[in-house]
């Protein structure tokens, strides 16, 4: 009986060794994109990968038939929207690295646009992950992509006008 504990252990850490091999860097990113940190330095990014790991692992006996890149994406994006929530607010502003693309948005704007685009996750499961209509995710999708296309370019407009001199 022991022996065979220990055989299923084994084979579970095995494989979940596995699978963090395989999707961990792809994960760790989508962490960096949505806390908006720099891909060199980033704790928050880390701790929630960190933590989305640790959960997968917890309920790894019982994903069956299920993908455990999606129950840890899903996590991820939970987890991450609910400290967004607490820290600041409705999904607020947070502190995001300044050189970061997507600094500009709110944490709920970077979570939907990684989603969509990054993941790929479709429309309706995006909604229905966060509680949300699929038309206000549509909403908020397109005014996120609005913000980064449209954003002032910052190095044209922080020089300062030069006068003309004679000559």
């Amino acid at each position: 009986m022991l022996e065979r504990q220990a055989s299923r252990a084994t084979r579970r850490a095995r494989e979940f060794e596995a699978f963090v091999a395989g999707a961990a860097g792809r994960l760790l990113h989508a962490a960096t994109l949505l806390t908006a940190e720099s891909p060199d330095d980033n704790p928050r990014a880390r701790r929630l990968l960190t933590l989305s790991l640790a959960h997968t692992y917890a309920s790894w006996d019982r994903l069956r038939a299920e993908d455990p890149y999606d129950r840890t994406r899903q996590y991820l994006a939970t987890r991450f929207a609910r400290g967004a929530w607490h820290h600041h607010g409705a999904l607020g502003r947070s502190r995001p690295h300044p050189t970061s693309p997507l600094a500009p948005l709110t944490p709920q704007e970077r979570l939907i646009l990684v989603l969509r685009l990054h993941e790929g996750v479709a429309e309706e499961q995006t909604a229905a992950l966060l509680g949300l209509s699929p038309e206000r995710v549509r909403a908020i999708l397109h005014r996120a992509t609005s913000t980064l296309l449209h954003r002032p370019r910052g190095s044209a407009s922080a020089l300062p006008a030069t006068k003309a001199v004679p000559s």
